[in-house]
């Protein structure tokens, strides 16, 4: 039975990654974006329902003494949205809020012991190293066919697969800080070739980093990193080396590939400049501000950013898009600051146990988890801070890689718990398999409306394209615009 859910694992892993760094390749019927969308909210439901009933199994009703800032938030989500009932398809954004929230805590609460939280590392950054590398090497392809074209604006075709490059920015953000992991743990961390392998992977993913000028990207893991090394200290020591020499590849692959070639084959070298300004995103942080206040502190609905009437004059005459680029100040406009209290106990959770967990691997270097801890900390923070400027907790690739790597680092700080033989076993399992029932019922009427949705979207897309002159602006779905202000609706 274990093989079976070892196998599991490693092929949930896999089929996430390749969904999102390879669905060009797939030729899904539905597109890559919703392709992604539809995974996710599917593992979400699924996951929620099998990881409930599983922690009962475990561990009975001690597991759930610890899930209440979860349950807290994700309740948040769905009782800020009752008021909003009556709109059209108002349950998809908070029904996919609450399922990723209290899903990263029950799945990230199953793991009992060190040994079964050193293997998920293990499965997650081996399966990151290999696709992350295959995305590098691919990506060197499109170089070779745009040079060959006497293409020097290779940020027009770099990075590929996604819609835009601030999601392929997120999935960056998630990952870099993790790579170095894969040459520090598993069976493969002394085989040079391997070493070789995930180096190059890592150089390629930083080079597009510089080529595309992903600030977001840049000062989020800076600042993961930095927290990371500062808080877990010496024992961080060996993944902050590995680190940073693999951000010396990337420099050193940009210097080449951005510079050194280009000025060879194609006599002129074309930059992406490095902005210093918001790029058009201080109208759009200035009216989520005011929509949060709008109807202090519950907020006007979900996707009202959508629907509502504008606010200020500085949006209404700035470029629109389908989110604020800040998923705080968006939750804020959209379900409250109430809400936002609820994230904040949820938050103060995660660095309590944390902080007890760093306070092990500092009494012990030779902890097994010292370097998982530091790595999937800074991965955390670099995505929490990043959260700030983009879309990291909307976009599909982001949240289907976030949910992986929150899954394993809540599974790292939770404290570890012996094996329990239950005194009832026939009684532990019934009440697993109700609880996991129960909470089924309304995973199925989220997908269900998740399905109208898309259908409702695909319906308007027609209109849209004819009489709405904005352009795609993603959201839930890649036609994000959907449903938007009455004026723009068909009669």
């Amino acid at each position: 039975m274990q093989r079976i859910w070892n196998a599991t694992l490693w092929l949930l892993v896999a089929a996430e990654f390749v969904s999102v760094l390879f669905a060009d390749f797939l030729s899904l019927p539905v597109g890559g974006y919703a392709s992604q969308r539809y995974l996710l909210v599917g593992l979400l439901g699924l996951l929620v329902s099998l990881s409930a009933g599983g922690g009962i199994y475990q561990r009975g009703w001690a597991l759930h003494a610890r899930m209440w800032p979860a349950v807290f938030i994700a309740g948040g989500f769905i009782i800020l949205a009752l008021p909003f009932g009556e709109v059209p398809h108002n349950w998809t954004d908070p029904g996919m809020y609450a399922a990723f929230f209290l899903g990263f805590v029950l799945v990230g609460s199953l793991p009992r012991n060190g040994q079964q939280k050193q293997y998920w590392v293990v499965v997650f950054v081996s399966v990151a190293a290999v696709t992350t590398a295959f995305y590098g090497g691919a990506t060197i392809t499109v170089y070779f066919f745009a040079l060959s074209d006497r293409v020097a604006n290779l940020s027009n075709f770099i990075p590929w697969g996604f819609v835009s490059i601030r999601y392929w920015s997120h999935i960056a953000t998630w990952l870099l800080p993790l790579l170095p992991l894969a040459v520090l743990v598993g069976p493969l961390r002394n085989q040079r070739l391997w070493r070789f392998f995930v180096a190059l992977g890592a150089a390629l993913w930083w080079w597009i980093v510089f080529l595309s000028s992903s600030r977001g990207t840049m000062l989020g893991i800076a600042f993961g990193v930095f927290i990371a090394a500062m808080l877990i200290g010496r024992p961080a020591l060996p993944w902050l080396k590995v680190f940073l020499r693999y951000l010396a590849y990337g420099v050193i692959a940009w210097l080449l590939l951005s510079v050194v070639v280009p000025w060879l084959l194609l006599d002129e070298i074309s930059l992406r400049a490095l902005k210093a300004d918001t790029s058009g995103r201080m109208p759009l942080f200035l009216e989520a501000w005011q929509m949060s206040l709008k109807n202090f502190p519950f907020g006007m609905g979900p996707q009202s950013w959508l629907t509502h009437e504008i606010l200020t004059e500085e949006y209404q005459r700035s470029p629109k898009f389908g989110h604020p680029h800040n998923m705080y100040l968006m939750w804020a406009a959209e379900y409250g600051w109430l809400l936002m209290g609820a994230l904040l106990v949820l938050v103060g959770q995660a660095v309590r146990l944390f902080w007890q967990r760093r306070n092990e691997v500092r009494a012990d270097e030779n902890n097994d988890l010292a370097l998982p801890l530091a790595a999937f900390t800074a991965s955390v923070s670099a995505a929490l801070l990043h959260a700030g400027v983009s879309a990291v907790f909307m976009a599909p690739g982001s949240m289907l890689i976030g949910f992986l790597v929150l899954c394993v680092f809540w599974a790292l700080i939770t404290p570890n718990v012996p094996k329990v033989t239950p005194r009832h076993p026939k009684a532990r399992a019934f009440a697993a398999a109700l609880v996991g029932l129960l909470i089924s019922v309304p995973c199925y009427y989220w997908l269900n409306e998740v399905v109208a949705y898309h259908k409702a979207m695909e319906r308007d897309l027609n209109y849209y394209n004819d009489n709405v002159p904005t352009g795609a602006l993603p959201r839930f779905w890649f036609h994000g615009n959907f449903p938007r202000r009455p004026s723009q609706m068909p009669e």
